[in-house]
């Protein structure tokens, strides 16, 4: 069988090649394997990155053991929370089509016959996806696992609690000692951060999606058992570039509508709604919004984690963990488990058996948190193409709020409002221009969903954004507003004071305000300049899709 390793190892032209190979220490033997690249995220600034080096080193000696030749290179990774309510935001998203790339090149360059992706925090996941699925060669993700929960005050606690924990110092609800006994406890070690944000969030939907293998959404990064799936991971890929499984083989049309009922019952993040229309995209699957909300109508909610709940991927894990909720799933015929999974197993095969282990964690389709899923998308005359909230994280008596517009143009200025107490009961925060192209860059905002969360405003403001939120906000936060304000975006034109009513169950998000009142504000708008005008996130300004797109370049 030729292989594609044998553009770079194979024939008296390629001397030059393995004469490169050798300085490296590569031996005859080894470049007569198949070339497998491991693309290690290992860094010192990502808590959930900090140890990949020792998975890669498992990935590696997995494929050592199954025949292969395992050749590591790195990826970049943005810290979110490191990151957070600065300038360095504006970067995070970006960096998903930055990996993209880097993986598509790095593959392409050297001929690898099969991938390993060691990944763990936010756009990482999705981003070596999304450049593994654009070569298509056998591919498996192993994450790094989550990190533990904190404890504080006798609590399990996690990072949106910290990030509360500053709303509510800023209220005088707690005192400084207070704060950094929160500072010093919530994230205690290495892994992924401990709830069902963003990063866990995919790397539980890549384990329901069948391209990484079971466990890998939940298995703590301490454990030894993440050293064991990464060393079968390691094995798996042998068997799929042997068999020639591609990562489109995997990764189709039935296996993201797996993904997607996953979504929903985990209440996973909002910005899987994001990375999910990206991954489909370089799949080339027609996929859209409407598509979430035909599950989130069908699907129920079982889990409640962090910020949702008091719960944490720990919990998860020893409740059995993705298997089990998918499991759960088949009992209203909404797996597929006809799909093929990096196990060389169908999704039904992998779980089989796997009942749920304890139900506090992961409720019965019978008695769900709520009988529809995570994730909403509403519509409306500020959203006529959508926009996106996390169901699962609103407070009931919040899925229904009319209230006046307190009208901002960046999160700065929101978040200097909301410290110094000039958001009341019944506001409406909207805070617009932080799109994909208006941030640039779509910045996530814990600040102030969390500040809100923390001076105990969760239960009675609203917040809308064309920009996004992070997986550890909770309450009415709405993000992802399309057509954003720099692409001329209703939400651009909402005044000071004006009342917007908000209908989650009804999927409905509208302002009271006239189509020609609309129309008169449209002829006296006036776009403001492009935030960025050099750098790379100039060229991503100019490029960039709608988040109703996944926001991919274009």
């Amino acid at each position: 069988m030729t292989r594609r390793s044998d553009h770079v190892t194979k024939g008296v032209e390629r001397a030059p090649m393995r004469s490169l190979f050798y300085a490296m220490g590569y031996t005859k033997e080894e470049l007569a394997r198949p070339l497998i690249g491991v693309v290690s995220a290992k860094s010192e600034i990502v808590p959930g990155h900090m140890h990949l080096d020792k998975v890669a080193e498992a990935v590696k000696a997995g494929v050592r053991m199954a025949g292969g030749t395992p050749i590591e290179v790195p990826s970049i990774g943005v810290c979110d929370g490191i990151a957070m309510g600065h300038e360095g935001m504006k970067y995070s998203l970006p960096s998903r089509e930055l990996i993209a790339d880097s993986v598509e090149t790095m593959a392409q360059a050297h001929m690898f016959d099969g991938l390993v992706l060691v990944p763990n925090c936010d756009k990482i996941v999705p981003g070596m996806l999304m450049g593994a699925l654009r070569i298509n060669i056998p591919t498996v993700l192993c994450s790094g696992g989550p990190m533990m929960s904190g404890l504080v005050g006798g609590e399990e606690t996690s990072l949106s609690k910290m990030f509360e924990a500053v709303g509510a110092r800023k209220a005088n609800l707690i005192d400084d000692a207070k704060l950094q006994e929160f500072e010093e406890n919530v994230c205690p070690g290495c892994g992924s951060c401990s709830g069902m944000y963003t990063a866990n969030s995919m790397n539980c939907l890549s384990e329901a999606i069948g391209i990484a293998l079971p466990g890998n959404g939940t298995v703590p990064a301490v454990s030894s058992e993440r050293i064991r799936i990464a060393k079968y991971a390691g094995m798996a890929i042998m068997k799929m570039v042997e068999k020639d499984i591609k990562a489109r083989d995997i990764i189709n049309d039935k296996s993201i509508l797996n993904a997607l009922a996953c979504d929903m019952a985990l209440g996973c993040s909002s910005n899987s709604v994001l990375h999910l229309l990206a991954i489909a995209n370089e799949a080339g699957i027609d996929f859209d919004l409407n598509t979430f909300n035909e599950y989130s109508a069908k699907v129920p909610n079982l889990c409640h984690l962090a910020p949702a709940g008091a719960t944490h991927m720990h919990d998860l894990n020893r409740a059995g963990g993705v298997q089990a909720v998918l499991h759960e799933l088949t009992k209203l015929d909404l797996i597929d488990c006809s799909q093929m999974t990096v196990t060389g197993r169908t999704v039904g095969e992998n779980i089989e058996g796997h009942e749920i282990g304890d139900t506090a964690i992961i409720h019965t389709v019978d008695a769900p948190y709520s009988k529809t899923g995570g994730i909403a998308i509403l519509w409306g005359n500020i959203a006529k193409d959508g926009c996106v909230v996390k169901r699962s994280a609103v407070a009931p008596e919040m899925l229904v709020h009319t209230g006046p517009a307190r009208v901002f143009d960046s999160e700065d200025e929101a978040i200097d409002a909301i410290y110094n107490g000039r958001i009341v009961d019944g506001d409406v925060v909207v805070i617009r221009y932080e799109g994909p192209k208006g941030g640039p860059g779509m910045r996530e905002m814990l600040n102030p969903t969390s500040a809100l969360a923390g001076m105990k405003l969760d239960k009675t403001v609203a917040l809308i954004t064309d920009g996004r939120f992070s997986g550890a906000s909770r309450g009415a936060s709405i993000g992802h507003v399309c057509p954003e304000a720099a692409s001329g975006g209703e939400i651009g034109l909402i005044h000071e004071g004006d009342i917007i009513d908000i209908d989650i169950p009804a999927s409905k998000i509208n302002v009271r305000v006239s189509d020609e009142e609309m129309a008169e504000r449209r002829k006296a708008y006036v776009a403001p300049a492009p935030k960025v005008k050099t750098g790379w996130l100039a060229r991503y300004q100019r490029n960039v899709s709608g988040a109703n797109k996944g926001a991919v370049m274009k």
